[in-house]
């Protein structure tokens, strides 16, 4: 897919400050990602784990390991990670392409256990999900990023009960984060042509 653009001469579209002057793929995950939606369990998997396993870095360096890590965990398959063993850990533990960090690969497994479990009492973790938010996308209207917030009660709320029902890596700061990639709330800013764009698709979900 090809991104639009993420510069702001005059003519152009406004972006968010924070995609402008970054890679294309950095560009892209904007344009056509960030804050779209989602409710198709696999994609809710990979965002938890990529934001999990950004703790610490930028977003950028994720991104640039996407593809290696679908690799690496079986294309976000949430019943084939659950069943990754004390060998498996050990080989991605060599994997370049990922973030060689014991805990966040180890934590990956533990919440992919605990979200096989939360699909079994829910149906799928999306139907556990969106209720945090009434079952609409949040629809804020931040002038800068330096007005979105770090994390809020009900990012709060669901990092305390994810960790009640078993995951790691889920404090308030990184389910707030995931609540904006996977579009719970739109955080876009609202001179960004993104906004309405994404506002329209929270309409339709």
């Amino acid at each position: 897919m090809t991104a639009r653009t993420s510069r702001t001469p005059e003519g152009q579209r406004r972006t968010c400050q924070w995609a402008g002057g970054g890679s294309p793929q950095y560009a892209a995950y904007h344009d056509l990602e960030w804050g779209v939606p989602v409710h198709d369990d696999a994609v809710l998997f990979e965002f938890l784990t990529l934001e999990g396993a950004q703790a610490g870095l930028s977003w950028s360096t994720i991104l640039d390991k996407r593809e290696d890590y679908r690799k690496a965990f079986a294309g976000f398959d949430v019943t084939k990670v659950a069943r990754f063993d004390k060998r498996r850990i050990e080989r991605l533990m060599l994997n370049p392409g990922i973030v060689r960090n014991r805990l966040k690969i180890e934590s990956t497994v533990t919440n992919a256990r605990a979200f096989r479990k939360v699909q079994k009492d829910f149906g799928s973790f999306d139907a556990y999900l969106w209720p945090f938010v009434g079952s609409r996308p949040l629809q804020h209207r931040f002038a800068a990023m330096a007005d979105v917030p770090a994390k809020t009660e009900l990012s709060d709320a669901l990092s305390k009960d994810l960790k009640k029902r078993g995951f790691r890596f889920v404090g308030s700061t990184i389910c707030y984060a995931f609540m904006q990639a996977v579009g719970m709330v739109n955080d876009h800013e609202v001179g960004c042509f993104r906004h309405r764009e994404v506002k329209q698709l929270g309409n339709k979900s």
